[in-house]
């Protein structure tokens, strides 16, 4: 039986897999083989040929975007200030997750909105920069663990224009861009104030381990829990320009969850790759699992 037929009848017998998820099985087993094509490969100087089969240019396989993010980064390039950058990171608490899992595009939404809105709003504050400021969001929605960890990457010039646009104002101290108590509370009610909003006009999929929030006594507690919750916004040093900016960006575009450098094993059964412990200094460890892991239904 041939790879692709045998990925197909497995992908068939696991009723938890959704369509996307048995499509990309078989698209993997596809990729750069026979089944997509390809073309012949020759040396110049000593005429060695060698085929070179096609990718299927999915979006999961991080060889098939490497084209793909050069573009996007060169296209970045014009859009980059010659000045020093900051890095903005936005977190959605755990208690969120069983709602993302049902309601993605428009929680996610609601992110990029929130983040973008408070990064503005506090910029735009005499007594913090005073400025409009502008700013790169890119989302990501896993952790190093691979949980389901949403949150929004930005990446601002650690300054912006005066209201009258006839300047550029600078941060007061060399270190220090925005207040992250502030934009974690302000982020926080701007996030919560649109989510009330959506419960109300009947756009969120309140279904499986959700359902409870239909009554509005049990969804005013949750909502109610949100604000004893402290939802982390943190800020790291400068970038050291543009080129280190986009450098970083790459990391986070045309992307999927991990990267073939940090799968270390694979017996038949268990993955075993590295991740970087961000609660303990970037500490590198290693974690193991079933290969057929399930992820919660929520």
């Amino acid at each position: 039986m041939s790879s692709a037929r045998r990925v197909s009848t497995l992908s068939n017998g696991i009723p938890w897999l959704s369509v996307q998820q048995r499509t990309v099985l078989r698209a993997l087993v596809r990729c750069r083989t026979a089944a997509l094509g390809g073309h012949l490969d020759q040396c110049g100087v000593c005429g060695h040929r060698a085929i070179s089969y096609n990718s299927c240019r999915n979006r999961h396989f991080p060889k098939c975007q490497a084209q793909a993010r050069e573009r996007w980064l060169t296209a970045s390039q014009r859009e980059l200030l010659d000045v020093t950058y900051v890095h903005v990171v936005f977190t959605l608490p755990h208690a969120l997750l069983p709602l993302c899992y049902r309601n993605a595009t428009l929680l996610y939404t609601l992110l990029f909105r929130a983040s973008a809105a408070t990064l503005l709003e506090v910029a735009a504050i005499p007594d913090h920069l005073g400025a409009e400021i502008g700013f790169l969001s890119i989302l990501h929605t896993w952790g190093q663990t691979l949980v389901r960890h949403p949150h929004v990457h930005c990446v601002v010039p650690a300054g912006g224009l005066s209201p009258d646009h006839q300047r550029w104002i600078r941060p007061r101290y060399a270190h220090f861009f925005l207040p992250v108590n502030v934009l974690s509370r302000v982020f926080r009610g701007k996030f919560v104030a649109a989510l009330r909003r959506a419960y109300a006009r009947g756009k969120l999929d309140l279904t499986g381990a959700t359902t409870t929030l239909r009554d509005p006594t049990q969804w005013r507690a949750f909502v109610d829990g949100l604000f004893h919750t402290d939802w982390v916004v943190y800020a790291k040093p400068a970038f050291g320009g543009p080129a280190a900016v986009l450098r970083y960006l790459g990391r986070y575009t045309h992307r999927v969850a991990i990267s073939n450098h940090r799968l270390l094993a694979f017996d038949g059964e268990r993955v075993t790759f590295r991740w970087k412990d961000y609660a303990h200094e970037g500490q590198r460890r290693t974690m193991t699992l079933a290969a057929m892991k399930r992820s919660p239904r929520w």
